[in-house]
């Protein structure tokens, strides 16, 4: 007589019906106190007792109660509708259109437990000819979160998304930056274009706020030094015959209203033809007649409405093609890289541009933002013939 199956071990029958060894185990109780069973089946004794020791195995490892029926498609999805809360419309849409066409596609139908590296390594090779390194680094980041959602969840034991590297992808377009001779064009044409965009480019390039900071500069945080005073106030009050002005780059037009970090919030002087440009604002928008001029925003459309980044983008380009430049090949996030680079070819050291800026740390400021030839560096050249006084012959 064979012996009975120890308790915890599962059982095996043959089932004639299926002509199928089928194994089953008990791995736990519904609140009801109903059993939960989960069986497998296969053609062999020995397939299906390796089929019960996995379930076995998974019951151990806190995952039995998951569904081996669990796709990429079914992780993802569920991380685009629960992952993204707080998130802007726009991010929550650029997502959802890269997972859609790019992760769920490819491997949505993948069942999650059986994803491998050799899976993701080859579908993001797949997709180098077609994606920059940036968007590469995009979806390869959904699926990774994705998966790491799953595993919260007890949907897979582990994440092999982690464990791979992101490959080069096509190069894509170029951040630039203008040369000295084209900023000056740029700055004088913004200076006789309309009031608004030409403040706009003008603060833009001579401060390096972002776009989506000036968009949301208020009138309020345009400030003036009154001296009698001793206070930085709004130009509503402070008037425009201050020494000094300033803006608070306090806000940004992300989800929630704050700036993209900590260090990003930040109070910046203003250059003279800065405060000549926001001056000439003010007149055009003949704001000493309207009440409630503290909350309105400064580069706004004419019934007061926040500027969009297309508005944004089709006035500055109608600058730049008068300025004598393609305007194609330039948008309004390159007057901060040349900020940065004009800057920095005046022998403004890289940590004051990156408090500037409003960045973490100075590696993104050099890497990414600033696009000239790099300065020649005479420190180490200067101190040696200090420390050693040789001085070359005639």
């Amino acid at each position: 007589m064979t012996a009975r199956r120890s308790r915890g071990d599962g059982g095996l029958h043959w089932d004639e019906t299926r002509q199928r060894w089928i194994a089953s185990v008990t791995v736990g109780y519904t609140p009801a106190g109903k059993r939960i069973v989960k069986k497998a089946s296969g053609k062999t004794k020995t397939e299906a007792k390796a089929k019960l020791k996995e379930i076995i195995r998974d019951y151990e490892d806190g995952l039995a109660l998951a569904s081996t029926d669990h796709t990429v498609g079914d992780a993802v999805k569920y991380w685009l509708e629960h992952g993204l809360k707080g998130r802007g419309s726009s991010t929550v849409s650029l997502y959802t259109e890269f997972a859609t066409n790019h992760v769920i596609s490819a491997l949505g139908a993948r069942k999650l437990r059986d994803l491998s590296v050799e899976d993701v390594d080859r579908w993001l090779a797949s997709k180098t000819d077609e994606l920059s390194t940036r968007s590469l680094k995009l979806i390869h980041g959904i699926l990774n979160r994705s998966v790491k959602n799953a595993m919260v969840r007890d949907k897979v034991k582990r994440n092999v998304v982690d464990l791979c590297e992101v490959p080069e992808g096509r190069e894509g377009r170029k951040s630039k930056a203008l040369t000295l001779p084209q900023a000056v064009a740029v700055l004088t044409t913004a200076e006789q274009a309309d009031a608004r965009i030409g403040g706009y480019i003008v603060l833009s390039l001579l401060t390096g706020v972002r776009t989506e900071e000036l968009r949301e500069l208020s009138w309020s945080h345009v400030v003036g030094f009154v001296a009698d005073r001793k206070a930085w106030l709004p130009v509503a009050e402070a008037g425009w015959d201050c020494a000094e002005y300033a803006v608070y780059v306090w806000r940004s037009v992300r989800q929630g209203g704050d700036t993209k970090t900590v260090k990003s919030r930040r109070t910046l002087k203003l250059p003279q033809r800065c405060v000549e440009a926001l001056r000439k604002l003010w007149t055009h928008d003949k704001l000493d007649d309207l009440g409630g001029t503290m909350a309105r925003l400064v580069f706004c459309t004419r019934n007061g409405t926040a500027l969009s980044a297309g508005n944004v983008r089709r006035d500055f380009r109608k600058v730049v093609r008068k300025a004598g430049l393609v305007e194609t090949e330039w948008t309004p996030k390159e007057m901060r890289h040349s900020f940065v680079s004009l800057l920095s070819d005046s022998g403004v050291p890289i940590e004051h541009i990156s408090r500037l800026v409003g960045h973490a740390n100075t590696v993104v400021t050099e890497t990414v933002y600033r696009r000239q030839i790099r300065p020649v560096m005479e420190e180490g050249a200067t101190a040696m013939d200090g420390i050693f006084g040789r001085t070359l012959e005639a």
